[in-house]
């Protein structure tokens, strides 16, 4: 227990708040999606899932069972990785008028956060930008819950089935920002490992890369108690590092450690994907209330800003940097630059096996031989940005304060900007 957990006065935050859908996990769990549809009286179901994935046996045997169960259905296959406003916008039009009580996912973070988002404005019918976070957007909440959606993953990184969360990219500014909200969170999550069998090798390796993030932030956090006194409709969603937060991270690490290069090396490994797939969510139930901090930040504007790179098996016919590897990359710089701030990376070291050496430097170098093993580039420069990209990108960071807040050292612009030149090598 650490006693930073405990320690309450009368102006700090004694609260957080963990909110989290019903978890149906499992091998063949999605085979009991039309029985979860039923239960929630969805008779008109709207699906999302990628191009590829609506071609898929993971569709088809999601189609299946929601046909076993008398479920009407219709099937949205235009969802854009790593989504922009713009591109939700066109969806939303093509949805708005069909008559729909529930929505299905299936896929990884863009398509479960894109039917997150069109529930939110099917629903009450208000304009995106009311949405977004400050300080780019509104923050409006919406006025209450929405219609229910089963989130079915395919891959074990976002841990978007978990989370109130949505990313986008916002075009007129290039950057990425996103929407939080209790009532975004999907009604029940269906996690089968087997979904995650047919993933390419960059995929599996990006995806976990985004799970072993998401840990390590959120465990390396300010405390929630950290945060001052708020009226309760004031306590924003991420609250900061919780005792519960830490034992979903620490152990997500561990099985990241040790199962992420079996899972990319061998795609049907089944303890591996297991193991992978139920990392992805449990981590995702400890950033989702305790929130993540600066390699977060920083890829926001590296995906917004992103003008070249093509990685394999992401031939979409636009640039883009999926989102675990435009995390993981500046991780690697942060955490060795954070390490002198909190003792929790020594934490962090024991359980990834780091024995010796000092911590910073031994994170970092763990980081980078991982990224090499899973052939990830380990500075931004190998991706296209440059010295002339710094300002930029540190302003793109600077924006996302709901994520730079949670840091265990708030990091000024001259840091930000020696950490962004380190990253581009």
């Amino acid at each position: 227990m650490d006693p930073i957990h405990t320690s309450i006065t009368e102006y700090n935050d004694s609260i957080f708040v963990i909110n989290v859908p019903r978890i149906k996990f499992g091998v063949n769990s999605t085979k009991e999606t039309g029985y979860e549809a039923k239960s929630l009286n969805i008779k008109n179901a709207m699906v999302f899932a990628g191009k590829k994935l609506s071609e898929s046996r993971q569709m088809e045997t999601l189609i299946n069972s929601l046909n076993e169960n008398n479920i009407n259905y219709k099937i949205i296959d235009e969802i854009r990785v790593e989504p922009e406003d713009t591109a939700w916008l066109d969806t939303y039009k093509k949805i708005k008028d069909e008559k729909i009580d529930g929505f299905i996912s299936l896929g990884g973070g863009s398509t479960i956060d894109t039917a997150k988002i069109m529930d939110l404005l099917y629903t009450y019918k208000g304009n995106l930008e009311d949405y977004i976070n400050k300080p780019i957007g509104k923050g409006i909440s919406p006025p209450g819950p929405l219609k229910p959606h089963i989130a079915i993953p395919t891959t074990a990184g976002t841990g978007s089935e978990t989370t109130n969360v949505a990313i986008f990219d916002v075009t007129k500014i290039k950057v990425k920002t996103g929407i939080s909200n209790p009532y975004l969170r999907p009604t029940i999550a269906i996690i089968d490992p087997v979904n995650t069998y047919s993933l390419p090798q960059s995929v599996t390796a990006s995806s976990g890369l985004d799970v072993l993030n998401h840990a390590i932030e959120s465990y390396t956090a300010i405390p929630y108690t950290g945060r001052q006194k708020v009226n309760p409709g004031d306590r924003p969603v991420y609250t900061g590092n919780t005792p519960i937060g830490d034992l979903f991270a620490k152990e997500a690490i561990k099985w990241v450690h040790t199962y992420m290069k079996r899972a990319y090396s061998d795609p049907y490994d089944s303890e591996a994907r297991y193991y992978m797939m139920l990392g992805s969510s449990i981590a995702g139930m400890g950033f989702g209330h305790v929130g993540v901090h600066i390699p977060h930040a920083m890829g926001y504007p590296i995906a917004g800003m992103i003008k070249e790179w093509h990685p394999d098996d992401y031939d979409f016919g636009y640039p883009i940097v999926p989102h675990g590897i435009g995390t993981a990359i500046p991780a690697a710089y942060v955490f060795r630059y954070l390490s002198k701030y909190s003792d929790r990376f020594k934490d962090i070291s024991s359980i990834l096996g780091i024995e010796s050496g000092d911590t910073g430097d031994a994170l970092f170098e763990y980081y980078i031989k991982l990224l090499k093993a899973l052939k990830i580039p380990t500075n931004l420069s190998d991706i296209g940005f440059s010295d002339k990209n710094v300002e930029d990108l540190v302003n793109g960071t600077l924006k996302q304060q709901r994520l730079i807040s949670l840091s265990p050292k708030m990091l000024d612009k001259k840091e930000l900007t020696e950490i962004f030149k380190e990253c581009i090598g």
